[in-house]
C-alpha cells in the first residue's frame, strides 16, 4: 500500500512520528513523506533536516511559505499550497494520504486532493478551538476525508456528526502517548549537555502562539504575557517559538526581545520531538496556548496554564488551570500552582496504542484502498 504523509511543522511531524516509525518497519506499506509549509523555512528552524535525520524518506518538498504575517500572506500561502499541490498529486499514484491537525496549509493540501478522487485519512478531528481559525480547517478537513483516526470517544461522535456517517471512523487514541510510552526521554544531565539548559533550576515551559481568530488582540495578548513573565524573575523561562499564523511574526519578536533583554529567559526554535517532550516531564508547569498543553500534558501529568481562548472548546482535564490573557491572573495562576499537590494520572487519549491499532485498521482496510 503506497502511502504519502502531509506534514507542514514540527508539530504535526512530533505527533506522526510513532505512526510513521511502524509504517516504514512493515513491509506492507510503502511510504513517503510530503514536507511542506515551516518545514522549508530557515527561519523555522529548517526541521524537515530532522525528519531526514529521523531516517525518514522526504519524497517530495514543497515550498509554500506565507512571505509575511498579515491576513493576505496567510490567505496568499493557502492559494501558492493549492497550486503546488496540484501539480505534485498527478506525478504520484498513492493510495491513502495522511494529514493531520488543523493548519491553513493542510486545509490547503487537502483541498488539493478532491479533484483527484485520492483518499485521504484525518487524524486528530472532531476536536474543537474556538479561539483560532483552525477550528474551520479542521472541520472542514474532516468532511473532506474520507478516513478518521480521533484521539477519544467525545471526539469520535462530533467527526460523525460532522460527516454524517459513522463509516470509518475510528476512535484509536493519541499518538502523542504512544510517543511517551515508548520514547527514551533525555536525562536532566543529557538535556542539559545537548541545549545548556539545566532544567534542575525551577523552568517553566512557554509556548504562546497568537490568537486568529481576534489576531487584532494580539498586540493587548502578548504585552500582558510579557508583562506576567518580568515578574516571574524566580524561574528559569523556556519559550519556543509560534507558529507561521497571522501576527505570528510579531509575537516571535516581542518574545525575542523579551528573551534578549532578561537573564533567566531562553528562546527555542525547535527541541524536536524528544527535546520537548523531555523539557515538558521535567518543567515545574506548561504555561501558554497550546495543544500539548492538553494532550501531552495529560501523560505525566504536569500542570498547564492555559491562557486566553485559542483552545476553548477542548476537553479540560483536571491538570489545566484556564487564565485570562491578563498579567495579574497569570501571576496568581503560576503561585496557585505552586503549592498545589501533584496531579492524578489521567488515560483520556489512550494508552499508547493509537499507531499500532491504526496500522491494524489500513491492514483491513487494504482491499479498499489498492
Amino acid at each position: 500500500m503506497k502511502i504519502g504523509v502531509l506534514t507542514s511543522s514540527r508539530a504535526d511531524y512530533s505527533i506522526y512520528y510513532p505512526l510513521l516509525v511502524e509504517l516504514a518497519r512493515d513491509p506492507s506499506f510503502d511510504l513517503g513523506i510530503i514536507a511542506f509549509g515551516t518545514h522549508l523555512s530557515r527561519h523555522h528552524g529548517h526541521t524537515v533536516d530532522q525528519i531526514i535525520a529521523d531516517g525518514f524518506a522526504v519524497t517530495h518538498r514543497i515550498g509554500t511559505m506565507p512571505p509575511g504575517d498579515a491576513p493576505a500572506d496567510i490567505s496568499w500561502a493557502m492559494g501558492a499550497t493549492l497550486q503546488a499541490f496540484s501539480a505534485l498529486w498527478p506525478q504520484e499514484t498513492y493510495d491513502l494520504v495522511f494529514c493531520l491537525g488543523d493548519r491553513y496549509e493542510m486545509f490547503a493540501a487537502v483541498a488539493s486532493t478532491l479533484p483527484f478522487n485520492l483518499p485521504v485519512a484525518h487524524i486528530h478531528g472532531g476536536e474543537t478551538t474556538l479561539g483560532a481559525i483552525d477550528n474551520a480547517f479542521r472541520h472542514a478537513i474532516s468532511v473532506m476525508s474520507a478516513y478518521h483516526f480521533t484521539t477519544t470517544d467525545v471526539y469520535k461522535e462530533r467527526v460523525i456528526t460532522l460527516t454524517g456517517s459513522a463509516e470509518n471512523v475510528f476512535n484509536v487514541g493519541a499518538l502523542s502517548i504512544d510517543n511517551l510510552s515508548h520514547l527514551t526521554l533525555l536525562t536532566k544531565s543529557e538535556f542539559r549537555e545537548k541545549y545548556g539548559i539545566d532544567l534542575d533550576i525551577p523552568t517553566i515551559l512557554i509556548t504562546f502562539h497568537p490568537e486568529t481568530v481576534s489576531f487584532e488582540k494580539n498586540k493587548e495578548h502578548v504585552a500582558e504575557l510579557i508583562e506576567a513573565l518580568t515578574q516571574l524573575t524566580d524561574y528559569q523561562l523556556v519559550i519556543t517559538m509560534p507558529n507561521a499564523d497571522t501576527m505570528g511574526n510579531y509575537v516571535r519578536e516581542q518574545l525575542v526581545r523579551f528573551i534578549d533583554r532578561h537573564d533567566n529567559a531562553i528562546g527555542i526554535e525547535s527541541f524536536g520531538t524528544i527535546g520537548y517532550l523531555s523539557c515538558m516531564k521535567y518543567c515545574r508547569f506548561m504555561l501558554g496556548n497550546t495543544s500539548s498543553g492538553f494532550v501531552e500534558a495529560s501523560f505525566f501529568p504536569k500542570y498547564v496554564i492555559n491562557l486566553g481562548n485559542r483552545q476553548d472548546g477542548r476537553l479540560v482535564t483536571p491538570n489545566i488551570l484556564s487564565c485570562d490573557l491578563k498579567a495579574a491572573r497569570i501571576v496568581d495562576a503560576v503561585r496557585t500552582l505552586e503549592n498545589a499537590p501533584v496531579p492524578a494520572p489521567i488515560a483520556v487519549y489512550g494508552r499508547g496504542t493509537a499507531a499500532q491499532h491504526i496500522v491494524s485498521i489500513l491492514k483491513q482496510l487494504s482491499g479498499r484502498l489498492q
